[in-house]
């Protein structure tokens, strides 16, 4: 695992006045160290920890708390650890990810306190210590060497921030600082749920998920620095910055303290003198501080709009001329809006310019295990699929996933999650208990930690303080404040769903679904799901993943039951009864496509179909967003990735392969985009860059599934503006002479030179999907008759060649070009070609970044590939590639 300094620094002003900051119980009380000598101001977070049952452990909570004691037999953990994901690494339990291993990990395990126990050590005890931690699933009495310092009334919620000053606890050498942490039960506390997306862990995540801090100092602490932007919008030519910190005196003295500050060139500094035990607020404004006023700054831009700069702060509080505390903070200046439209929705624009949101709900590890690398390459996954936002519901990441997205200018959407008890108090007979009195001031407190938490990172463009249910007037006044008082920067928005709260107003989103499987025609309608205002959270439910993950999760029997039996329970997909079978998803399948005869010809079948569904939801959301009456304005994705290993809500599997659902997305997102709709028939272009294109071509071609071409026209002159302008290059007449009754499109869109731009197939029906409206649920709309297309099946083989070239990088890369052609005889084309790049055993290398993938091609045409991964990937094996598609024979070529 890797923990970046970045981290350390940033925490160092992550407290506010309504975090849970906590003096010592048990008779330790802050010290006023005897003598004052210089002090190296410091923040180490803990290593890790020794980890093990209550129910095993017969000593006091003072031995196990004491230097030097013998946890013989612990269980290591590391410095952010569930019990289970330490289970997990020291081998105890199967794969839970396989099969139904997860069943196998008894429960009753997690149903007592588990100890975490970790060592540090002072060399200097001058100075003041003190413990910054938050991420305690669910609650945990702390004690340091011997002594209770904290109890679990105190140290509650998964997001509290707490700062303990252990001042008079620790001793020169090795200290000890043991954690007794509780069960955890996100129906009756405010930590973190699974809600149906998995099958939930057994330990429901109880344990201790982010770093504990041991922070070093002199008498003045520096706490909360933060820097609040004011940008001229639209001109960007100046901007604003108030900086800001609190300034606390921990000794029993009078101290006078300079507090000095860096904004790269720009300093600034002034003196303040604090009565003992005083806090108080230090701001440099530009109304004093001339140089914080800022000529042609360096904008913060979302991917695809522009730079992603960032600043630094850093502030230094200095008493009689020595260091007594440091604080760093790196931020962006950018603005953030998102106001109503005419119909109601929210419509975000980014430093004065409108944007569609264009989103996939995100998933951490089901066992909330981190790793940078992992979460870095599915960063870089959401951008290659012309993706900018995510949404965070619940299970908020670690600052290095926001430093990340600040740097890969990835928007994001936290927000607290449904179905457990963060809306146990407003969400009627649904999970989660009501509130008692004691809840109260722990979410305002973990809205106060995360508003101080994430303010600065300009990737964040809004907080949702509720998901399927809009709080209650007291819990909204709560988050408010707390928002408030954090300086918190841009729009929060009272639900995910079209409700409202009576401070923050209409929420300007849907949460309309559809959760399960609706025809790609769907998406084209202007009501429930389809491509209208801010739909928070939709899909066509079930993402059947590629038959090389399907194989890593699945057993051989529940592979066979996976294509012959719809009416089978699935524990891949969900923990929901509404989502326990792929009945609606396979009736569609082999109404549509016909009955699959085995299972490679279920996976074949389901990626044609994934890859259909998701390029409709993300295009007919395109077409409609500069739309004069109701357009829309954001789409999420539910979801982006899933924690675990599904089949169902993902975009990108859990190994980080991808299929139909993903290429189908890449698809839709593309720069400069032909697209056709469903509903008008019309073969528009859509263009998601910033300058307007001009002088383009768009053609339209049909074909019969064995290639004889029945209808072909062309536009040219096609102009189309920018930042998602759309324009409607022609229509396909309502009915063609000769046409079969499935029908294969081929769009091009070319440029002036006559390069091609844009090329997308379909494959479609004269008969069209049926739905029934009239019973629509909040999962899906039933579809009553199905478009025909199971002439795809009579497609002839079609052969494709190809050639591959790999060349590697110095900063550890390599990059594999391939070039594909359709031989052969006939003139059937080549549906959906994939590549997938493996090694020598047969093993899909990833992840893996394709320039395209996917491609229909037809007699005599050739398509270049470019794939972009990892060397180190290949584990020392030459690249191979693997060619395989709907019609085209299964073969492999040296890369």
């Amino acid at each position: 695992m890797f923990y970046r300094r970045l981290f350390v620094r940033r925490r160092t002003a992550a407290a506010v006045a309504l975090t849970l900051t906590l003096s010592l119980a048990s008779g330790v009380h802050p010290a006023t160290p005897a003598a004052r000598t210089a002090v190296t101001p410091a923040t180490t977070a803990l290593s890790g920890y020794a980890i093990q049952s209550t129910a095993k452990v017969t000593d006091s909570a003072a031995a196990v708390s004491s230097p030097g004691y013998p946890a013989a037999g612990w269980y290591r953990a590391g410095p952010r650890s569930t019990v289970l994901a330490a289970l997990l690494a020291a081998g105890k339990y199967a794969d839970p990810f396989y099969s139904t291993n997860q069943k196998d990990i008894p429960a009753a395990d997690f149903a007592v306190p588990w100890w975490y126990r970790s060592d540090f050590t002072v060399a200097d005890t001058s100075a003041r210590t003190y413990l910054d931690f938050s991420g305690v699933v669910s609650a945990a009495d702390v004690f340091v060497n011997g002594r209770q310092v904290a109890d679990r009334g105190a140290v509650a919620g998964a997001y509290t921030h707490h700062e303990l000053d252990i001042t008079s606890a620790v001793r020169p050498g090795a200290n000890t600082v043991a954690f007794r942490v509780r069960p955890n039960d996100p129906r009756k506390h405010l930590t973190m749920g699974w809600i149906d997306w998995l099958q939930p862990p057994p330990d429901e995540n109880m344990g201790i998920v982010r770093d504990v801090l041991v922070r070093r100092g002199g008498p003045v602490a520096l706490r909360d620095a933060h820097v609040v932007t004011a940008l001229a919008v639209p001109s960007l030519a100046t901007a604003d910055l108030t900086v800001k910190a609190r300034a606390r005196n921990d000794s029993a003295n009078t101290v006078t303290t300079t507090v000095s500050g860096t904004i790269g060139t720009v300093s600034f500094s002034q003196d303040v003198t604090l009565a003992a035990h005083e806090t108080r607020t230090v701001t440099f404004a530009p109304d004093t501080y001339p140089r914080l006023r800022l000529a042609s700054p360096r904008v913060w831009w979302p991917a695809g709009m522009g730079e992603q700069a960032l600043y630094g702060l850093d502030l230094t509080a200095s008493v009689s001329g020595s260091t007594s505390d440091t604080a760093h903070e790196s931020f962006g200046i950018r603005d953030v809006k998102a106001p109503l439209d005419a119909a109601g929705a929210r419509q975000y624009a980014i430093n004065g310019r409108p944007l569609l949101i264009k989103g996939g709900g995100w998933s951490p590890d089901e066992y909330v295990r981190w790793d940078r690398t992992y979460v870095e390459d599915r960063l870089k996954y959401a951008l290659d699929l012309g993706l900018n936002t995510l949404r965070l519901e619940g299970h908020i990441e670690p600052d290095e996933f926001f430093d990340l997205a600040d740097r890969y200018g990835v928007l994001t959407l936290p927000g607290w999650e449904c179905c457990d008890k963060w809306e146990g108090q407003v969400n009627g007979s649904e999970s989660g208990d009501k509130w008692t009195a004691a809840d109260y001031p722990v979410a305002k407190a973990s809205m106060a930690a995360e508003a101080a938490r994430l303010r600065d990172h300009p990737s964040v463009i809004s907080f949702l303080i509720g998901s399927d249910f809009a709080p209650d007037a007291t819990i909204e006044k709560n988050y408010v404040e707390a928002l408030r008082a954090a300086d918190w920067p841009t729009p929060v928005v009272a639900a995910a769903s079209d409700t409202s709260s009576p401070i923050s107003g209409r929420s300007g989103m849907k949460m309309t679904g559809p959760y399960d499987w609706v025809p790609p025609a769907y998406w084209y309608d202007k009501r429930e799901g389809g491509a209208t205002g801010f739909n928070s959270e939709t899909s066509a439910g079930p993402d059947i993943p590629t038959l090389d993950t399907l194989r890593r999760m699945m057993s051989p029997a529940e592979l066979d039951t996976l294509w012959k039996n719809p009416s089978a329970k699935q524990y891949h997909r969900s923990p929901s009864s509404t989502f326990a079978t792929l009945g609606i998803y396979d009736a569609a399948l082999t109404g549509r496509y016909g009955a699959p005869t085995g299972l490679d010809d279920y996976v074949r079948k389901a990626q044609l179909a994934q890859y259909e569904n998701v390029r409709a939801q993300y295009e007919a959301y395109a077409r409609n967003a500069k739309d004069a009456s109701k357009p829309s304005t954001g789409l999420v994705y539910w979801m982006f990735n899933s924690g675990w290993t599904s089949l169902h809500w993902q975009l990108v599997d859990r190994f980080l392969d991808q299929g139909g659902a993903y290429f189908g997305a890449k698809k839709a997102n593309e720069p400069l985009h032909v697209q056709y709709s469903y509903d008008d028939r019309s073969v528009a272009v859509v263009n998601n860059r910033h300058a307007p294109a001009s002088g383009l071509t768009a053609r339209v071609t049909l074909f019969d599934p064995d290639g004889t071409q029945r209808y072909d026209r062309t536009a040219t002159g096609v102009t189309v503006g920018g930042d998602g302008a759309r324009t409607t290059a022609l229509t396909v007449p309502a009915s063609v002479s000769g046409l079969s009754t499935t029908y294969l499109a081929r769009l091009l869109l070319t440029d002036a030179a006559g390069k091609e731009v844009s090329r997308n197939v379909y494959w479609l029906s004269t008969r069209a999907d049926v739905l029934d409206y009239a019973h629509t649920d909040w999962y899906h709309t039933p579809t009553t008759a199905f478009a025909d297309l199971k002439g795809l099946g009579t497609m002839a083989k079609a052969a494709v060649t190809a050639t591959g070239t790999t060349t590697a990088t110095g900063d550890g890369t390599s990059t594999t070009t391939v070039t594909l052609t359709r031989t052969g005889a006939g003139r059937t084309p080549a549906l959906l070609t994939d590549v997938h790049l493996v090694d020598a055993e047969g093993a899909p290398v990833l992840p893996v970044r394709w320039s395209d993938n996917q491609v229909t091609l037809w007699p005599g045409e050739t398509a270049t590939l470019t794939a972009t991964y990892r060397t180190s990937d290949l584990h020392g094996s030459a690249p191979w590639l693997r060619i395989s598609g709907w019609n085209a024979p299964t073969a492999a070529v040296r890369g």
